[in-house]
């Protein structure tokens, strides 16, 4: 059995967990999150707490029986206290502004400035020019788009210019050898 599909899932005050028609929705106080669950995976609720079942022990089942009840665990984590990831960005001149509510101004060395729309359910906070958070509800939303900021501007490995994540790690490579 899984340990991770078979540990319940605890439900906050304040949060409305509904199954029907194969669909899971999460109600909390930040928003509504909703998923539509794989065919055999069932979820069953007890006093505050969620169980996701499997019917069998097949290949398929076990596989889903895990990623189902983490995603669930995701939804009620969301609209409880919501996600964030944080963004850092190294390079002289190299900075970001926030332009308007939603909508993110990128300064990363290129002939033209760069502007990231955020998409619904997600904000950007720019505390100083160097560092951007990337918070929303959806867990899977807000690694995205923190992937697609980088994605823009990826750490190069001889200077480690660009944009990383917070405490990412850049391999240096060594430069030309001088003679």
């Amino acid at each position: 059995m899984s340990r991770v599909g078979r540990s319940p899932i605890p439900v906050p005050s304040g949060v409305d967990v509904s199954v029907a028609d194969g669909r899971v929705t999460v109600k909390g106080p930040q928003g509504t999150l909703s998923r539509v669950l794989p065919e055999p995976i069932t979820i069953r609720q007890d006093e505050g707490e969620v169980l996701v079942e499997r019917p069998n022990d097949e290949r398929q089942n076990r596989a889903l029986h895990g990623l189902v009840r983490s995603l669930v665990n995701n939804m009620v984590t969301g609209v409880t206290a919501g996600f964030s990831k944080e963004l850092e960005i190294v390079g002289v001149g190299y900075r970001a502004t926030a332009e308007a509510p939603n909508k993110l101004g990128l300064a990363l060395g290129f002939s033209h400035p760069v502007s990231v729309d955020a998409p619904d359910g997600i904000t950007f906070e720019v505390p100083v020019p160097t560092r951007i958070i990337v918070k929303g509800i959806d867990k899977e939303q807000v690694g995205q788009v923190a992937a697609n900021i980088r994605k823009i501007r990826k750490p190069e490995p001889y200077k480690g210019k660009g944009v990383r994540y917070a405490g990412e790690k850049v391999l240096r490579k060594a430069g030309k050898a001088a003679k």
